[in-house]
């Protein structure tokens, strides 16, 4: 798993907000199956809005290696759309279905989700941290971000 978190903050330390699959009751930390996914969704959220990309805040990229015991896989769209999730608007800022779905697997015990990614050609993985051991999460890497350097590869309209 990777993970995106602000420089000086710990890797283990949950979203409280709300946002895809996780409403303000549940706390869980959010991370991708791939390093640009990761990379992919921080970056959206932080040109939310903004004119100018915010150059000055810093992140890390960390590698995870992550055991979970119960987690929900929902493998592709198709599993998402059966669930009541609207594709065609999969990547707007539209979350009630999928903190409903959330709330549900929290209900029944699994320890997360792994759900598409609605930013890059890749799975999410979401852990309910009430739900996992943080000791089955061992920190493989960390990195400084260079955004400059991500925007120029990938970003469109960086």
């Amino acid at each position: 798993m990777w993970r995106v978190v602000r420089a000086g903050r710990s890797v283990l330390d949950g979203s409280r907000g709300s946002g895809r699959w996780n409403p303000t009751s549940l706390s869980v930390l959010y991370g991708s199956q791939e390093a640009d996914g990761a990379l992919a969704e921080m970056h959206f959220h932080l040109s939310r809005g903004q004119s100018v990309f915010p150059s000055r805040m810093r992140h890390d990229l960390f590698e995870l290696k992550i055991k979970t015991k119960e987690t929900l896989i929902l493998a592709d769209m198709d599993a998402l759309s059966r669930l009541g999730v609207v594709p065609a608007r999969y990547s707007e800022i539209l979350y009630d279905r999928t903190q409903e779905i959330a709330d549900a697997a929290f209900f029944m015990g699994f320890d997360g989700i792994i759900a598409p990614s609605a930013r890059w050609a890749c799975q999410n993985v979401v852990l309910f941290l009430d739900k996992i051991d943080l000791g089955d999460i061992e920190e493989v890497s960390g990195n400084p971000i260079s955004w400059s350097e991500w925007r120029s590869k990938h970003a469109k309209g960086a």
